[in-house]
C-alpha cells in the first residue's frame, strides 16, 4: 500500500498538517526547557503530554472521516487543524514567557487571564 494513499485517506488534503507537527515539536522543546528551568521535569507528565499530542492526530483523522462521509471538502479537518495550531502557538508563547523571553505585555496579560480562568475550572 502506498504511503501517500494512506496519508490521503487519514488526513485528506489538509495543507497545514506539517505546520501543526512543527508547532507541536517547538511546543515540546519549549515545554521541556520550561520544566527544566522550573525544576519540574517529570517523565510521566511529559509522556502524558506526548500521548495528548498523538490524540490530536486521532481527532484530525476523525474530522477527515466526517468530511468524507458528509462530503464537506475538508472543512471540518481544516478547522480542526487550525484550532490545534492556534492552541500550540498559545502554548509556545506561554512557555517562552515562562522562560523569560521578551513577550509583549498585552499578550502576557491575556495569558494571565486565560490561566486564571483555567484555574477556576
Amino acid at each position: 500500500m502506498d504511503l501517500q494513499v494512506v496519508q490521503a485517506y487519514l488526513f485528506g488534503d489538509v495543507k497545514y498538517i506539517d505546520l501543526l507537527a512543527l508547532a507541536m515539536l517547538i511546543d515540546i522543546l519549549t515545554g521541556i526547557g520550561r520544566a527544566c528551568k522550573e525544576k519540574r521535569l517529570r517523565s510521566r507528565t511529559a509522556l502524558f503530554g506526548y500521548f495528548r499530542k498523538i490524540g490530536v492526530f486521532g481527532i484530525i483523522i476523525a474530522a477527515n472521516i466526517i468530511d468524507i462521509i458528509l462530503n464537506l471538502n475538508g472543512a471540518v479537518a481544516m478547522a480542526t487543524v487550525l484550532f490545534y495550531i492556534c492552541n500550540e502557538i498559545l502554548s509556545i508563547v506561554e512557555n517562552c514567557a515562562q522562560l523569560g523571553l521578551n513577550i509583549p505585555s498585552v499578550i502576557v496579560d491575556k495569558l494571565q487571564v486565560i490561566k486564571e480562568k483555567d484555574d477556576e475550572k
